[in-house]
């Protein structure tokens, strides 16, 4: 097949850009907790949760915009969940972590199944529509692109601005970074590392469930169990991809996403004649790759993984 010519279709950037949305989300929200200092293992569990959430609310007859606020609080519970036991118990991140992921993960298809115990295919919403607006869609190529996105996608896009502007230009976001870099400078300041780090894992896990919310309220239509599949994982590869800024993290999602389509086309044409798990594998291969070359130089927080405990030096 002609890889040139589908790279410059409309089509492969449509795709490209609805894959990576959610990835976006997940990937902010893992970049926002580890600048603080704090590893999320959680984030596969919580976008199932957001996931299975704010479907739930918009099947039960909510709006969708309702639907993502709920899939926010959701993830602001985990959250806070995440922060008693790593920031203010100074357990290991590793081990909260995967707690909350298989917490997150059961817990949704354990409500769904009580919920609607007799559903033998996934109930259907509607979701978000793209937005169809006049002047802006007529616009060659990437009007057709962007403005074939649903307002989620948007969102995504204004909040790699507003996690960049605040971590980079305002004193919360100063503060925020050096609870990563050296908690015990901020508390010579006076200010609270536990808080901080607490509001960071709070906002981190509240992008990581909307990034979740996104799969049902505007991909899909339906929810079911394992929908996630392995999402929250590659964001926490594509922080380390991206040093841990925010315009790299949206570069890595779209580059990731860009090969998810790829093997999506070439198993199409390919047909049956190697295995589909071949080109399953090949995204994960490539990010892999370029993960390994991205991040030989990466700058980690210093204080990553390490508990903070008032008093100690």
């Amino acid at each position: 097949m002609d890889i040139i010519g589908f790279l410059v279709e409309t089509g492969f950037w449509m795709a490209t850009i609805r894959m990576a949305t959610p990835l976006v989300f997940g990937t902010l929200g893992e970049l926002v907790c580890e600048r603080a200092g704090v590893l999320n293992l959680g984030i596969e569990g919580i976008m199932a949760a957001g996931c299975m959430g704010g479907w739930m609310w918009v099947y039960q007859g909510g709006s969708l915009w309702g639907g993502v606020v709920f899939a926010a609080v959701i993830g602001v519970i985990f959250g806070l969940v995440h922060s008693l036991f790593t920031v203010y118990l100074g357990l290991s991140q590793h081990v909260t972590g995967l707690g909350i992921t298989m917490l997150g993960s059961s817990l949704s298809a354990f409500v769904f199944r009580m919920l609607l115990p007799k559903a033998t295919t996934p109930p259907k919403i509607i979701p978000f529509h793209s937005l169809d607006i006049p002047l802006l869609r007529d616009i060659p190529f990437l009007g057709e692109v962007l403005f074939s996105q649903s307002a989620l996608t948007f969102v995504a896009l204004a909040a790699v601005v507003l996690v960049a502007f605040v971590l980079f230009k305002t004193p919360l976001g100063l503060a925020l970074r050096m609870v990563g870099e050296n908690p015990l400078a901020v508390e010579a300041q006076g200010l609270d590392v536990f808080l901080l780090r607490t509001l960071a894992v709070c906002a981190g896990s509240a992008m990581m469930a909307v990034g979740g919310a996104f799969l049902t309220l505007s991909a899909f239509d339906a929810y079911y169990i394992g929908m996630v599949n392995g999402r929250g994982w590659i964001c926490i590869a594509l922080v380390v991809f991206s040093s841990w800024k925010p315009y790299k993290a949206l570069a890595g999602c779209l580059l990731f996403a860009a090969f998810d389509a790829v093997q999506m086309r070439v198993q199409q044409q390919a047909g049956m004649a190697i295995p589909y798990q071949f080109y399953l594998m090949l995204p994960y291969v490539c990010s892999i790759v370029a993960l390994i070359i991205m991040s030989r130089k990466a700058a980690y927080p210093k204080a990553l993984l390490i508990p903070f405990r008032k008093g100690e030096r």
